[in-house]
């Protein structure tokens, strides 16, 4: 069905109002519905996950014990295990999820729903797609909502299904946001509405409750998307036609994949999403079951109960702790579960993403992930909360609190090793620990190459054996040097919001350009001068200095993987050679789902 407008297009339809209370987090729970789409068996599947990580974690830690307590455990060797057990726990809780969801992968079983052949037939009720902008590039931003308007009415979807760009941009970019919306709307076969804030209140959050009071009551869902996300009309039709199906469900998270990949580093972490990425998904899906997590953008919500589940407060406090709620997301999800709604995971195509195109870039968009995700820890109290809940707001803020950890737990050895007479770092950390560490840490990968290469058409998709094994090999030399560079960054990053200074909400940087050493240097002298201190390990104990030489080396080449990474130039060549290919969009299904139509080409490609 194909609606062209009339000339002038609406900016906004008529206003529906829909009430939605500010959430009183630790009074006297609200009443909750009953779920009806609660898998079978969840009890015994996420007992069987904490078993698993526990006897893991509980073996590494006991032989650790026993290597430190032949001569009695003084001080530091208590330290060293009161840092080592949370953190060999937190790796064997990674490995384990991925473990379980390579397991429904390899052998085929759907570990969620599945796409609904021809859904837009089953539409009864109107859902709209809101995408929120803060001073993006405009051309960009429209060209997205160009792409899935389009798609939308290839899918059947343009009587039901209308667009928002919801605008916080500044005066200058809401003038030019509103030339290209107004060009749009008049050609555009589905509605497309405009409207900007004059005052952000509240960022994103804000923006999404302002549009709801106004104009909730009309929509039964809205599906939330981020200014670089993208989706098919398959997979937006097919997900209303989800909600129309189980009226339970509040809200039905997608997967969503990295596109529009031009510098080596997006390129890299493409190809680690395709990877590896349904494998550990599908495990995360298997033990969330209806208590999943919301990740702000590429999900469908089941309007009025958003509503009245999800009204913000403000945090007590000043920033960066308290005031507001930075990643409201995952404790949107937590309070629609409270009152009874289901959470979904859904693992579909057509759901996609951009990535940030350098590590600076993403370095700046985890800080203040990281500072939101800090802020749960005080909710973890929260009145009326699934414990499944409270484990995933306490999961996102222990991912910040690893990274000192790490840190704390290298030093404490060091500081063992320097104060032992015999033995060293062999008696600190037995082989068999530091080999399980190493299946622990490397396992999702092997995993991940052993699904590419088991069925044909993925193996061809991914460029073939040869492509395959080179760019997991790659992707673990490079994720070597990574990781200490992420832990002192993060360990930074913490000590700044300890000391009162906040993230801020910058508009995000997605645009590529090339960083050289000279210009990342200073904002990398405190890896560098850690990586020169470390080198002090080799007077120390030699085979300790062995065993840090990765992290050694990654901080000293530190502006050199920064630099490198950064090149759009690298990342052109990489694709040439089949380096960190990834299936085409719209061709590629991860063994889920047939592939999709030309509505869904359409929608990435253009």
């Amino acid at each position: 069905m194909s609606m062209i407008l009339s000339d002038p297009p609406s900016m906004l339809p008529a206003e529906a109002p829909l009430e939605m209370p500010v959430q009183n987090l630790y009074g006297i729970p609200p009443g909750a519905i009953e779920v009806q789409t609660r898998p079978h068996g969840m009890l015994v599947k996420r007992l069987l996950l904490l078993a698993l990580t526990a006897v893991i974690g509980l073996a590494a830690s006991s032989s650790v014990r026993l290597a430190l307590s032949r001569d009695g455990l003084d001080p530091i060797e208590m330290a060293l295990l009161v840092f080592f057990v949370p953190l060999f726990c937190w790796i064997a809780f990674g490995f384990v999820t991925s473990a379980i969801g390579f397991l429904k992968l390899i052998t085929g079983e759907h570990p969620g729903f599945t796409a609904i052949p021809s859904p837009a037939s089953t539409l009864r009720h109107r859902t709209a797609v809101l995408m929120p902008v803060y001073n993006e590039n405009v051309d960009e931003v429209f060209a997205r909502v160009r792409a899935m308007a389009g798609s939308i009415a290839a899918a059947g979807g343009a009587e039901w299904i209308d667009f928002f760009v919801l605008s916080d941009s500044s005066p200058f970019h809401g003038k030019r946001e509103q030339a290209a919306w107004r060009a749009l709307a008049r050609e555009a076969p589905i509605r497309v509405y405009y409207r900007r804030r004059e005052d952000n209140v509240a960022r994103k959050p804000g923006n999404i409750a302002e549009w709801v009071r106004r104009f909730g009551a009309a929509y039964e869902n809205m599906l939330v998307l981020d200014a670089d996300s993208i989706m098919s009309g398959d997979a937006i039709v097919g997900m209303a036609a989800i909600m129309e199906q189980r009226p339970s469900i509040g809200l039905l998270q997608t997967v969503p994949m990295i596109t529009g990949a031009r510098t080596l580093f997006q390129r890299w972490m493409q190809f680690a999403s395709e990877a590896y990425g349904p494998i550990a998904s599908a495990g995360l899906l298997w033990w969330s079951g209806s208590e999943a997590n919301f990740w702000g953008h590429n999900a469908i919500v089941r309007t009025r109960a958003f509503a009245e589940s999800c009204g913000l407060p403000e945090l007590p406090g000043k920033p960066p702790f308290g005031g507001h709620i930075l990643s409201h997301d995952m404790l949107e999800s937590a309070l629609l579960r409270r009152r009874g709604w289901a959470v979904h995971m859904v693992m579909i195509g057509g759901s996609y993403e951009e990535f940030p195109p350098t590590i600076v870039d993403h370095a700046i968009r985890d800080r203040r992930w990281m500072q939101g995700n800090l802020q749960h820890l005080q909710l973890l109290g929260a009145s009326g909360l699934h414990w499944v809940s409270r484990l995933h707001l306490l999961i996102g803020a222990s991912a910040y609190i690893t990274s000192p950890g790490w840190m704390l737990l290298i030093l404490t050895v060091i500081g063992q090793v320097a104060t032992r007479h015999e033995g060293g770092f062999v008696a600190l950390a037995p082989p068999a620990v530091l080999f399980l560490t190493l299946v622990l840490l490397f396992g999702p990968k092997l995993m991940g190459a052993i699904w590419m290469l088991a069925n044909g058409p993925r193996r061809r998709s991914f460029g073939g054996t040869g492509a395959v094994l080179r760019s997991v090999l790659s992707d673990a030399a490079l994720a070597i040097l990574l990781a200490p560079v992420t832990m002192v960054t993060q360990t930074k990053a913490l000590l700044g919001l300890l000391l009162g200074i906040s993230a801020g909400w910058n508009t995000q940087v997605r645009d590529a350009r090339r960083i050289t050493v000279r210009e990342i240097v200073p904002d990398l002298r405190e890896h560098l001068l850690l990586g020169l201190a470390l080198c002090a390990t080799l007077r120390l104990d030699t085979v300790t200095a062995i065993w840090l030489l990765p992290i050694i080396l990654s901080l000293l080449l530190s502006p050199w993987l920064v630099s490198l990474t950064s090149s759009e130039a690298l990342g052109e060549r990489a694709a040439m050679r089949d380096l960190f290919r990834v299936p085409e969009p719209g061709i590629a299904d991860h063994g889920l789902a047939p592939p999709d139509d030309s509505g869904q080409r359409k929608a990435v490609e253009c």
